[in-house]
């Protein structure tokens, strides 16, 4: 495990959800302070606010690379092309790891459960989810596509 994808997990068994873990651990790169990177991720756990759809861990892995190749000109055709096949290709990877990218699939029956109350953080807890493993494993690929396109 990288020190990086450490980080992120330990962030996860603080507390912090799979989306916030993952973008967290990449604020040296992404320039934005703890607080500010903790809000705008704070949306995505639980595959959307516990909506099991998107996994949290993706969605910060995706946010991470916005920020650090994405695009900002509406009107940049090549750029958005090269983006969204950036993301795909993250997501590839991901999925070859976990099998899907989709929350309620990585967690199985765990999923049934769909209340907006988030479950508490206990030793159960953790030991029933693989979300720990997922935010390792996107901040991995990340880490790895990074390493392959130099910022």
């Amino acid at each position: 495990m990288t020190e990086r994808a450490e980080k992120a997990r330990n962030y996860f068994l603080e507390g912090y959800n799979c989306s916030q873990s993952v973008f967290l651990a990449f604020t040296d790169l992404t320039g934005f302070d703890e607080k500010t990177a903790l809000l705008i991720s704070s949306s995505f756990g639980g595959g959307m606010g516990r909506l099991r759809e998107v996994c949290g861990a993706v969605s910060g892995m995706f946010m991470a690379a916005g920020v650090l190749y994405g695009y900002t000109d509406p009107k940049a055709g090549t750029e958005k092309m090269e983006h969204y096949k950036r993301i795909q290709e993250l997501a590839e990877a991901f999925k070859e790891r976990n099998g899907s990218i989709v929350c309620r699939d990585i967690l199985g029956k765990i999923a049934e459960d769909k209340s907006f109350i988030p479950s508490e953080r206990t030793a159960e807890y953790y030991k029933s989810r693989p979300c720990a493993k997922m935010v390792e494993d996107a901040v991995e690929i990340l880490e790895a596509y990074i390493e392959k396109h130099p910022l």
